[in-house]
């Protein structure tokens, strides 16, 4: 399948990279700190969604931006070791040009520059946790990202492998490509499939970018 896009914006975690082993290692460390128990841990989505509002479903208000910093910093120390550049991520990326991809993460931004710093990635535009209101699945951050590159929204492709972040391109007006790397293909509802970035192949083409998705 091919299509064309004036910009690519990427989800990081589980699109770009991989650190869920360091994701549950941290986030398992901090329950305990703050005496969740492990039913009420288990009910709570971690993936794809801003640590603030992970935290609001497990603690009073009172105690959020507290525990918001706690967790930030269990896991940029964890970031040296915990981070694996996923297939095709370089490849794919090194064949964009500065102003043609961001990357919309649902971390803070000093974790999210972390990891794509420990994953050998040099990233031109971010839109992190810190930058936003409402996170995934609401429009709002990748709407934010075309504005920084200044491309309509309709003229962007959204990379993600959560249903969260797919929901988000959807309401941006985007298109979308799941990555079935963290969930069920069954689970994700975008224009196209595939399994990871080494079976997406991007050429600049009169200032827009073509897009092949598929082997």
């Amino acid at each position: 399948m091919k299509m064309r896009a004036e910009a690519l914006l990427f989800d990081n975690d589980g699109t770009l990279v991989s650190s869920m082993a360091s994701v549950y290692r941290c986030w398992t460390r901090w329950a305990v700190e703050y005496g969740i128990t492990a039913e009420e841990f288990a009910r709570v989505e971690l993936h794809g969604r801003p640590a603030a509002e992970i935290i609001a479903d497990l603690l009073p208000a009172a105690r959020v931006l507290e525990a918001l910093a706690r967790i930030e910093e269990l896991e940029v120390e964890d970031v040296p070791g915990g981070v694996e550049l996923l297939p095709g991520t370089k490849e794919l990326l090194s064949s964009l040009p500065a102003g043609r991809w961001a990357v919309v993460t649902s971390a803070t931004r000093p974790l999210g520059e972390a990891r794509l710093r420990e994953a050998g990635i040099d990233f031109p535009v971010m839109v992190a946790a810190d930058d936003i209101t409402r996170g995934k699945p609401d429009p709002e951050p990748f709407l934010l990202a075309a504005a920084r590159l200044g491309v309509d929204p309709a003229a962007c492709v959204v990379f993600e492998d959560a249903p969260a972040g797919l929901a988000a391109g959807r309401a941006a007006g985007m298109r979308t490509v799941a990555l079935a790397t963290t969930h069920a293909r069954s689970e994700l509802l975008a224009d196209v499939v595939v399994t990871d970035l080494s079976e997406v192949s991007a050429q600049v083409i009169d200032g827009g970018v073509e897009i092949t998705c598929g082997l």
